[in-house]
């Protein structure tokens, strides 16, 4: 008899535990209009996996376009059978999915380019994370805005699993190994049934923890201006995290934090 693990499907499983495009894009909306006066219509969404915030911009408004660039063709061929063929017809023709290397792209220029989830961190020298910054410069129109998160905070150098309880089974956050000599860092995701059964490293990520200093030194010396860092408040009642980010230049020192950064043309 098959277990839940054996039936599970990683990148459904992903979707639900890990993002939330709707907040996400209510994010990068709200904040190129509060830069530029208006709204944004082009959209390349970086390292785009499912491409499930590809299709959440395209269904914001009716002439939203989006384009979605991943290297990885399986998780492309999912998004097509999964999402894409179930858009509708004129839904379809706003969003185009590319296997390419982000850096290597020949495309038009977009208003937006977003690399979130922290995928970026795969460049793990400040050269190539400088060359995968330009390369994005030179992708956005005169009116760009380059948008990414970032995390951090004293945890993040640990070694060790944060578990999270979904909807009919558990994420697992793993911070398997950290080298403080060149912030190389290993962390998987695991995901658990309440059958017993285990989705051991349904995702493997080896990436450079860069620091928010490098980020904003490195976006400079690839040609951007204003970069912006958007911290998130802090609910009054709760002690916790309020999901509303605002552009900030003191940070709480906490233990674990996401933020986001723009970075204009």
């Amino acid at each position: 008899m098959s277990s839940l693990a054996d039936k599970a499907d990683r990148h459904a499983l992903y979707e639900q535990a890990v993002q939330c495009v709707e907040a996400e894009i209510d994010m990068v909306d709200a904040s190129f209009e509060a830069i530029r006066g208006y709204a944004a219509q082009t959209l390349r969404e970086d390292f785009c996996g499912t491409a499930q915030t590809s299709i959440e911009w395209i269904q914001r408004r009716p002439d939203n376009v989006a384009i979605g660039v991943d290297l990885d063709g399986e998780v492309l061929a999912w998004s097509n059978d999964n999402h894409l063929d179930h858009l509708m017809l004129e839904e379809r023709g706003r969003i185009e999915l590319l296997q390419e290397d982000v850096r290597a792209l020949e495309i038009e220029p977009v208003q937006m380019v977003m690399a979130m989830n922290f995928s970026y961190q795969l460049f793990d020298t400040r050269q190539t994370l400088r060359d995968y910054f330009t390369s994005v410069r030179q992708g956005l129109s005169d009116d760009g805005v380059f948008f990414l998160d970032a995390f951090g905070g004293y945890d993040c150098y640990k070694e060790i699993e944060e578990t999270t309880a979904c909807e009919g089974f558990d994420y697992i956050w793993d911070q398997a190994s950290y080298n403080p000599i060149d912030s190389g860092m290993q962390c998987y995701i695991h995901f658990t049934f309440p059958d017993g059964s285990r989705l051991d490293k349904a995702f493997s990520y080896y990436w450079r923890m860069w620091t928010l200093p490098e980020l904003q030194e490195l976006l400079e010396e690839a040609g951007f201006e204003n970069v912006t860092v958007y911290w998130e408040g802090t609910d009054e009642e709760s002690g916790e995290g309020d999901g509303i980010y605002t552009p900030a230049t003191l940070g709480d020192a906490d233990p674990a934090w996401v933020c986001y950064l723009s970075a204009e043309i």
